[in-house]
């Protein structure tokens, strides 16, 4: 009995030797994804005072990983317009590049999209805790208000 209680402390310090290792070796790292959906009342691809951001659009975000993983996000907007996504994953499998795109607009007099916003390609190349902002998705009405003409 009196030999395993000498042996605790040596077998204690490997395990904490091992956990710091392994810990190390698999940092964790976190990025975030977010951008803006918004109605070009007047379909005059300038932002006016007729303007405003659409809430519950959807958006769909599309990632590579370094290690090759394909990850698909699907995200909604805010009361202010805005969608995001983020993600936590070990250093070695964070994204690479991502795409993002408009899925569908649910505002009823705003569902058309605008022109150039099938979608935006970008690399991810930033450090564990920033973020990337997209460019505004804009959607136009089908009929033009009448005091836009």
């Amino acid at each position: 009995m009196e030999t395993d209680s000498r042996k605790l402390p040596f077998i204690l310090t490997i395990i904490a030797v091992l956990a710091l290792l392994y810990s190390d070796a698999v940092r964790a790292w976190t990025g975030e994804i977010h951008g803006r959906v918004v109605c070009d009342v007047c379909g005059d691809s300038s932002v006016g005072p007729e303007d405003h951001v659409l809430a519950g659009a959807e958006v769909a975000v599309l990632c590579i990983t370094k290690s090759g993983e394909v990850l698909n996000y699907q995200a909604f907007t805010n009361s202010n317009g805005v969608y995001t996504v983020a993600e936590t994953m070990p250093e070695a499998d964070r994204w690479d590049a991502c795409l993002a795109r408009p899925i569908s607009s649910f505002h009823e007099h705003c569902t058309q999209l605008g022109d150039g916003n099938a979608g935006f390609k970008f690399s991810y190349n930033h450090p564990s805790g920033y973020s990337h902002t997209v460019r505004p998705f804009v959607y136009r009405p089908t009929n033009l208000p009448t005091y836009c003409i």
